[in-house]
């Protein structure tokens, strides 16, 4: 347990130098031996993340093995697209851009998500934008359903509570998104012979914030360990472009803005940074509560979330699931 008289902000600051020196030796070797791959396929975003996996990547690997993907679709956001281009010649790595704007057209991902949200707003069409929000945690319930927020063409607003069915249908159209973009990583990694990096941190990673076999499937995933926080850090010393360090973080899935605290972890991500890490390692509420300026409530509930949501979403974690256990043969021969 930590001392409780100790926690502060302070228990998030790393030693940026060795934890990438670590994390460069440590990539070599799962990417060189034990996935024998000859590099390293990174989809940039424009965010923090992505940014960091490929900066990491390149001073792993170098930058002749490191590719960089850029994959804008028809609900991106420009940003996105300008700053993943300038990672990549801020790290002097190979790129390409594929729209997947028409991919997604042809799989009806936006009909599908349009007719999923006309169960709640009906007069929902063409011309208008959309998000999907959660209410903020701490001034709130224990129990935190979705609405969506619409807007028309007008510019007039609509606020809706979604239902199951609307809600289950709106996240699995848009959820082409990712997979779709995964896909094209895997083309890229296969025609290379490289593998493909994952992006979440550990915020990410803990709480499930990714999609099965879209995002949240990569070969590696340099970056899980650290929280979010840490990742600005790491992004800092390794001369990520400011603009990205004061992008603030965002799903860049929704034609409205959204950010992912209001659309998956309902408290500011320095806040939950160090929520998830007081409850990691028993830190009681109380001083979460002072280093946080919450009140010991307010973290008892996010405590109460962060159980939530690593129940609700270990399925995410598991592999296929086997009948019967099957042996595997090693490379040497041996079971």
């Amino acid at each position: 347990m930590t001392s409780s008289s100790a926690f502060s902000s302070r228990v998030l600051e790393i030693d940026a130098s060795a934890v990438a020196e670590s994390a460069a030796k440590t990539l070599r070797d799962i990417v060189f031996h034990r996935l024998r791959r000859r590099g390293a396929v990174v989809g940039l975003s424009g965010g923090i993340d992505s940014s960091v996996t490929a900066a990491l990547c390149v001073r792993a690997l170098g930058k002749d093995r490191v590719f960089g993907l850029l994959m804008p679709e028809d609900e991106s956001s420009s940003d996105s697209l300008q700053l993943g281009r300038m990672l990549a010649e801020t790290l002097g790595i190979a790129s390409t851009v594929e729209n997947i704007g028409p991919v997604l057209k042809a799989l009806g991902c936006y009909q599908r998500r349009d007719e999923a949200i006309r169960k709640v707003i009906p007069e929902y069409g063409d011309g208008w934008k959309s998000k999907i929000v959660l209410p903020n945690l701490i001034d709130g319930s224990y129990y935190a359903l979705y609405s969506v927020i619409a807007q028309s063409p007008n510019g007039r607003t609509h606020r809706a509570r979604l239902t199951p069915e609307a809600y289950l249908g709106i996240v699995a159209a848009t959820n082409f998104k990712q997979r779709t973009r995964k896909m094209l990583e895997y083309y890229h990694a296969d025609r290379l012979w490289y593998a493909v990096a994952g992006t979440p941190n550990r915020l990410e990673y803990a709480q499930g914030f990714f999609v099965k076999n879209g995002d949240g499937s990569a070969d590696f995933k340099p970056i899980a360990h650290l929280y979010k926080t840490q990742v600005y850090q790491l992004g800092r010393y390794l001369g990520v472009p400011q603009a990205i360090l004061r992008r603030p973080p965002t799903t860049d899935t929704y034609s409205l803005e959204q950010s992912q605290e209001e659309f998956y972890f309902s408290l500011p991500l320095e806040k939950m940074d160090l929520c998830l890490y007081g409850k990691n390692h028993g830190v009681p509420e109380v001083d979460v509560a002072g280093a946080t300026g919450l009140s010991a409530e307010q973290v008892h509930r996010v405590y109460a979330m962060i159980d939530s949501k690593l129940s609700s979403t270990q399925y995410l974690h598991l592999p296929p699931q086997l009948i019967e256990k099957v042996s595997e043969v090693q490379v040497d021969g041996t079971k």
